[in-house]
């Protein structure tokens, strides 16, 4: 009765988005099983989207149904407007010029029939420009506006150093750029505080906008559909290496040359260790060479399809989830903790604030801090010379099945979405105006 009740009003979703299926990825997944949740209860989904271009920034794909400007239908019954877009390298310049032709082509034809009078806005995170895009189509068509952060950004400019690491201090180009830095936090912030909604995917972010005098402010985690890899007993080494992997983007936030020294220095101990990184990423390349020049046990790979993760997996004793030691990686959760949660193999966690939080909590593995080599190094010899890795509780893939998984997810959305577009049959009389 109340899918019928929503069908019955105009609920239609306009998600204006930089990443979208076919692309893989985590902000990909998300509203790809979002919408196979949303759309089924009464809540039409159209996207603005540009064609797959990630990670790579180049367009390899000549179907004319991904080309700007055509409108599809996508697996799960979402009409997908596709926007213009700028090849990119991965300079940060570059990138961003691409998201900045992404967010006004999302506008200009965001204000076109393809789209119709959606009544909700939803404007996701990363890039950063397509939260601009998002308010200026919410107003246009004065539906709600709902702000969706997936990572602290932009609270991340200033500590990852981006836009800093070829400056010399105290240069004008660094002045510059720190004011520039200033500036987008100011306005993505204003954007916030004049949202109807935002949505983050962590506790610890959703109260750092609360205490900055963002007023309605809710969590919708990532989610996985990971089902476990093995049972939940310890692991005997017998005698051989302890084999362990990271499999996901290899960049400059994981901080994954922690792992590859940390991996020389228990060779270096007089233990066998054989350690796998496998993603894509601009950081695949050093992390080789570093290896290389430690001599490290570690072998770095490219991507592989995500139907083979689970036989990484099934081939590690433990499974490495990293970030680096930034301040506003206190407030994230990498999606990739809850896939290794749910997969029952125990973490080597190199994490701090609400994701290392959730690893001790619910016995997923053990936490060293990020950037901790000799941490990590101790842990995993201390593994070596019992002979055994010990087993993850069964408690962390309950937890992310109770938490995270894509039904409890779709259904929290749903339930945020009701209260924003209450259906004047249940709640007569609500203003179903925006205010901006």
């Amino acid at each position: 009765m109340i899918a019928h009740a929503r069908r019955q009003q105009n609920r239609a979703i306009l998600l204006v988005t930089h990443h979208f299926a076919p692309e893989t990825g985590a902000p990909q997944r998300r509203w790809s099983a979002l919408a196979n949740y949303l759309i089924p209860v009464g809540y039409p989904v159209i996207v603005l989207a540009p064609p797959p271009h990630y990670p790579s920034g180049k367009f390899t794909d000549s179907s004319p149904d991904l080309a700007p400007g055509s409108v599809t239908t996508g697996s799960h019954g979402e009409k997908i407007v596709r926007v213009n877009f700028r090849e990119h390298s991965h300079g940060l310049g570059s990138r961003i010029a691409d998201q900045l032709v992404a967010a006004v082509s999302s506008v200009l034809r965001g204000v076109g029939p393809a789209v119709g009078r959606p009544a909700v806005v939803i404007a996701t995170v990363p890039g950063i420009p397509s939260v601009a895009a998002g308010w200026a189509l919410a107003r246009w068509h004065r539906a709600r506006l709902v702000v969706e952060m997936r990572d602290a950004w932009p609270d991340l400019i200033q500590p990852s150093g981006i836009l800093l690491r070829r400056d010399r201090p105290g240069g004008l180009r660094r002045r510059l750029r720190d004011l520039a830095a200033r500036v987008v936090h100011r306005a993505v912030t204003r954007l916030q505080s004049r949202a109807d909604l935002v949505v983050t995917t962590t506790a610890a972010f959703a109260e750092v906008l609360r205490s900055r005098g963002v007023r309605n402010v809710a969590v919708v985690r990532n989610g996985t559909t990971f089902t476990p890899v093995r049972e939940h007993a310890p692991v005997s080494l017998a005698g051989r290496p302890l084999r362990a992997v990271y499999a996901g983007t290899v960049g400059r936030s994981q901080g994954l040359d922690v792992v590859v020294r940390a991996a020389a220095l228990v060779q270096e101990r007089g233990y066998a260790l054989d350690v796998r990184i496998v993603g894509h990423g601009k950081e695949l390349e050093p992390l080789q060479l570093l290896a290389a020049e430690l001599g490290a046990p570690v072998r770095v790979e490219p991507s592989v399809p995500s139907t083979q993760v689970r036989d990484l997996y099934a081939w590690a004793d433990t499974a490495v989830v990293s970030l680096q030691d930034w301040e506003p990686f206190e407030w994230t959760v990498p999606s990739k903790l809850y896939e290794v949660m749910a997969s029952g193999v125990v973490a080597s966690a190199c994490l701090a604030g609400e994701a290392a939080d959730l690893v001790t909590t619910n016995g997923a593995g053990a936490v060293v801090r990020p950037g901790d080599v000799e941490g990590l190094a101790d842990l995993w010899c201390g593994w070596l010379a019992d002979g055994v890795v010990p087993a993850a509780s069964p408690d962390a893939a309950a937890w992310v099945a109770e938490h995270a998984s894509d039904a409890v997810l779709g259904h929290r959305y749903t339930e945020l979405l009701d209260e924003l577009l209450p259906h004047p049959l249940f709640r007569a009389g609500t203003d179903q105006g925006s205010r901006y």
